[in-house]
């Protein structure tokens, strides 16, 4: 098969990758996308955010003539295959937003004609895709629906798209029959659930690993408390011990999927899950713990502080749910002034590495961009991450 397929919201940052993945592998790929600077971008062979050796993918899927993007919604009723990306987001009180996804795929709806098949692809909350079957087998049209979630790290897709497994799941043996054969252009390891199995999955997945940043990150505040590193601590705990192999580092758990899947699952449990409550305390509340250290042994008052690395990781452009923006609210309340730096960010109101280095009286690091690993500042810095070459990065000392 061809696989006619179409993508909506083609050109972000989970339907670009795929899409650009599905053409190199034989597909016919059209991206649909609402945003029109967006689209014009990636029909020059540009992409719209920072995804590591996409662009020469990118150049070829165009050339190739698999892969075109489109504003025009009546390209979802020309495919085979409709890959939505729409997910199920959290609303102001961390509540998923069902409502929102429900809106979404009805203005869809019209589009979609029998036969086709609709694949799921960013995270829904549990039993969303029972009930979207239920929905179209009421009001039509007739469609397999299949839900088969991303599990990329941002940044590292077009890699990761042919090296890890793929989770398939459908309303029927027909769905997950068609599902397989798609994802089976990009790897051969598909493991298939039943569908709230495979919805539980992506959310077991990143609910586990922010619970573990939050475990490192309240061991790291418990080891600066009673004056220890907790860098050193974790170097010789995890060293030739592989039972702890999966120990993370201290550091901001921040980005668009691992709160917010973490707040699906409380709330898909009726707001019953004080472990994953608990990892948001702990690490939303990181920013202002480390201020709150720091000021046992300066005043902030005085300072001009800087924070290196404004995106939600390091290497990296998207700032959505960075934590390094709630770190730079608690210290406009603290400090003189505070100058926010990132090389991958475009933003009028940051200043160039330079500068930052040059006026800050003290620094934070909030991404471990890779600009950073060799800098020496003369300022003392507070770097969670452990980043930084020592001893610069030791406030504890400098401070």
């Amino acid at each position: 098969m061809d696989h006619a397929t179409t993508i909506v919201g083609g050109c972000g940052h989970v339907g670009l990758p795929l899409g650009v993945a599905l053409a190199n592998a034989g597909a016919d790929v059209t991206l649909y996308d609402t945003h029109p600077g967006r689209v014009a971008e990636v029909n020059a062979g540009a992409m719209p955010f920072l995804e590591w050796g996409a662009e020469p993918e990118l150049a070829a899927a165009l050339a190739a003539g698999r892969l075109r993007a489109t504003t025009d919604p009546t390209s979802i009723a020309a495919a085979d295959v409709v890959v939505v990306t729409i997910g199920t987001p959290v609303d102001e009180f961390l509540d998923p937003e069902v409502r929102a996804f429900d809106r979404a795929i009805r203005s869809l709806r019209p589009h979609f004609r029998p036969g086709q098949l609709l694949v799921l692809r960013s995270t829904v909350y549990p039993g969303m895709t029972d009930r979207l079957v239920g929905w179209l087998r009421a009001e039509g049209p007739a469609v397999d629906v299949a839900f088969c979630p991303e599990r990329i790290a941002q940044g590292y897709a077009l890699k990761e798209l042919s090296s890890l497994p793929q989770i398939v799941s459908g309303s029927s043996p027909a769905a997950v029959r068609r599902a397989k054969a798609l994802f089976r252009r990009l790897t051969s390891d598909v493991v298939e659930l039943p569908p709230v199995e495979a919805e539980l999955a992506k959310l077991f997945a990143n609910t586990y690993r922010y619970v573990n940043f939050a475990v490192s990150n309240q061991l790291y505040l418990i080891a600066r408390k009673f004056g220890g590193d907790f860098a050193r601590i974790h170097a010789a705990v995890t060293h030739n011990y592989p039972r702890l192999a999966g120990f993370p580092k201290a550091g901001f758990a921040g980005g668009p999927c691992l709160l917010k899947d973490t707040m699906q699952l409380a709330g898909f449990n009726h707001n019953s899950f004080p472990l994953g409550q608990a990892a948001m305390m702990v690490n939303e509340g990181l920013p202002a713990a480390l201020v709150e250290l720091v000021k046992k042994t300066r005043d902030l008052s005085r300072d001009t502080a800087a924070i290196l690395g404004m995106a939600f990781k390091g290497n990296c452009d998207d700032p959505r749910d960075s934590l390094a923006y709630k770190l730079r609210k608690v210290l406009a309340l603290e400090c003189r002034e505070v100058l926010c730096t990132d090389p991958y960010i475009r933003d009028p109101g940051f200043v160039p590495l330079a500068e930052a280095l040059a006026r800050a009286d003290v620094l934070f690091v909030g991404a471990c961009h890779a600009e950073y690993r060799d800098l020496r500042p003369r300022q003392p810095v507070v770097d969670v991450f452990d980043f930084l070459p020592k001893p610069a990065a030791e406030l504890r000392k400098a401070a």
